[in-house]
């Protein structure tokens, strides 16, 4: 019997972020021996001084312990940190958090953590349930539409080549290769991803850029010419909506621009007076000049990405201002924004950024780039406060995606859940299910390549390019690695997003090898098959969208958990050991649908070695 558990009901009625004035049930478990006579909630907001909160005695609990409780209201967003104090015969006693929100006796220790958000905070309805599918755009499809303003020297490559990766190919210009992916090329395969049961997809920059990855924006007005024009942008919106019920979300990088652009204009490419050229430009204020004009504050060292203020009035008020680039793209037709590198970005340009794009549109989605869990992440020598209701609606959710692959290739039950429970208990709940649920994107190796290949941390691109493809036995393996790696995907709380090519059995680590074309000639069949049923279903069960989380078995490499909501139940069991499994549930899943092989029988799941099932029903 637990002393508290945060993560458990019977102690705290709700596992999660709460509201302003919401109430929250507190119950400790105490044993009769201590003599306890008085208990009390120790709370401190983030940076505030302590306050404490008498607990009531509230009955028995069997013949050897005894119930101690309390509600607690908070009436201002933020963190909010606490512990209990104990009144004995033999003085005070603590009770801390021990890790994965169990409480236990200690005089010193952690607290608690309950995160509390503003009551009007809302999150876009049409994401939940749904389905991301992140699209690279040069290398996604070539429309073989004719373009016109390319410059001349960019090196177009033969679709499915490998990208360039050794320094003699870049000629001095690196990620100059492009392979003409474009957004008639997109349209173009629409059916393809409504087939998969994409509702959402997200683009990896578009705007005019020198490079092919497009993260050094040189026009945020404008769409770079080989990928088309802003008619083209208009019209993917228009027919992905209209007739495919998909919506489209861009990027955008609001921490630095290009060198090589209209603001900055080193290379004077272009036909303005940049920053680099001159310190009367109108874009002179937005860059952090050290020794005017060769010595500037840059993205990460890299010379090529000058960062900008985004205090500066000015830059704030071209892309959160009334006509900036923000709403320019919103009028286009665009459904939100992911926001690069979003921790990089102060709160003063994310509560107006905020503030333009939901005025703009409210249904609008606004995704931070954020590798940690959001609720906790110092940046900028503060805790942020990005979930809170002023700022984003969502982040990439790398916690769970470390969960999911590193469960798949090393089982550990009692860490998945761990991991899973952290960002469920911390995030507030329309948060947690819009979350940009990906196992892989363009930052990242393939998830394949994770799951079955070797580790390519702290090795360079030539030892990647000698280990870029799996073997044989090891592809195979990847490929049932992957089922299962999607399975939990899909069914996590939040939307799952799929990095183009992962359905298609596509390998590669990291850049450049990540982002190579679409190979649409001979995807793996298997796989497709396999995300096209998890779509499917994803479809077909409701509960995705806002069915609560709650563990239901961990053992060693075994694990059952249910999505649930006021209609219906969800349960997933996935068993990785290398003996059968046979996992009680309960009888009121003996008549449920299984849409695999395995089901319940006397309330029990029998799952041999490296098996899973799903089983849904509805509440009586």
């Amino acid at each position: 019997m637990d002393i508290f558990n945060s993560r458990n009901t019977d102690y705290k009625d709700k596992v999660r972020a709460i509201a302003c004035n919401e109430k929250v049930k507190l119950r400790l478990v105490l044993p009769r021996s201590m003599s306890c006579s008085g208990a009390f909630l120790c709370v401190h907001k983030e940076n505030e001084q302590e306050v404490s909160y008498s607990m009531f005695w509230a009955g028995m609990c069997g013949d050897d312990h005894e119930y101690w409780e309390l509600h607690f209201v908070a009436d201002t967003p933020g963190l909010y940190w606490y512990h209990f104090k104990l009144q004995t015969p033999w003085g005070n006693s603590f009770v801390h958090n021990v890790g994965h929100g169990l409480g236990d006796f200690a005089p010193y220790g952690n607290d608690f953590q309950q995160t509390v958000y503003d009551p009007d905070f809302t999150t876009p309805e049409w994401l939940k349930g749904g389905l991301i599918y992140q699209i690279f755009p040069d290398r996604f499809y070539n429309s073989k539409k004719k373009k016109t303003g390319v410059r001349q020297s960019r090196v177009l490559r033969k679709w499915g080549e490998e990208p360039f990766w050794k320094e003699e190919q870049m000629n001095g210009l690196w990620n100059n290769d492009y392979f003409g992916g474009d957004l008639f090329g997109i349209e173009q395969k629409l059916p393809y991803l409504k087939d998969l049961g994409v509702t959402c997809i997200y683009l990896n920059p578009v705007f005019e850029a020198n490079s092919n990855h497009r993260y050094d924006t040189a026009d945020y007005e404008k769409i770079d010419p080989l990928l088309g024009n802003e008619q083209d942008l208009k019209n993917l919106c228009r027919v992905a909506k209209e007739e495919y019920g998909i919506s489209i979300i861009l990027d955008g990088v609001f921490s630095h621009t290009g060198c090589d652009s209209k603001y900055f204009n080193m290379y004077s490419n272009y036909d303005s007076v940049g920053a680099y050229n001159s310190k009367d430009s109108p874009y002179y204020s937005w860059y952090k000049f050290i020794n005017y004009p060769d010595e500037y504050d840059s993205w990460w060292g890299i010379k090529l990405l000058p960062e900008v203020k985004e205090e500066d009035e000015s830059y704030r008020e071209y892309i959160c201002g009334e006509n900036g680039v923000l709403r320019k793209w919103l009028r286009c037709g665009i459904a939100g924004w992911r926001l690069d590198v979003a921790d990089e970005l102060p709160d003063v340009f994310l509560d107006d950024l905020r503030k333009a794009v939901k005025q703009e549109n409210p249904d609008a989605v606004i995704i931070g780039e954020v590798w940690e869990d959001a609720t906790t992440k110092f940046a900028y020598g503060k805790r942020r406060r990005y979930l809170l209701g002023e700022q984003l609606d969502s982040v990439m959710n790398y916690p769970f995606a470390d969960a999911i692959l590193n469960f798949v290739r090393f089982p550990n039950a009692n860490a998945f859940f761990d991991s899973v429970m952290s960002v469920v208990e911390n995030y507030p709940p329309q948060v947690t299910n819009v979350l940009m649920n990906h196992i892989g994107t363009h930052d990242t190796e393939r998830a394949i390549n994770r799951l079955a290949g070797e580790n390519c941390k702290g090795y360079g691109r030539q030892w990647q390019h000698e280990h870029d493809r799996l073997g044989e036995y090891e592809y195979l393996k990847g490929v049932s690695m992957m089922k299962i790696a999607s399975l939990i995907q899909y069914t996590l709380p939040g939307v799952p997003s799929l990095y183009y090519g992962d359905e298609a059995g596509m390998q590669g680590l990291r850049d450049p090898f990540n982002r190579e074309c679409m190979n649409w000639d001979k995807p793996n069949e298997e796989l497709h098959r396999w995300y096209k049923r998890l779509g499917e279903i994803r479809m077909g069960c409701k509960v995705f969208a806002h069915g609560e989380f709650v563990p239901v078995y961990s053992n060693h490499k075994t694990i059952a958990y249910l999505r649930s909501d006021e209609d219906s139940e969800v349960l997933v069991a996935v068993n990785l050991d290398d003996t059968d499994a046979d996992i009680f549930v309960g009888e009121q899943w003996d008549n449920s649908y299984n849409f695999f092989d395995a089901k319940a029988e006397n309330g029990y799941i029998h799952l041999e070695p490296t098996r899973y099932t799903m089983l849904t029903r509805v509440k009586q």
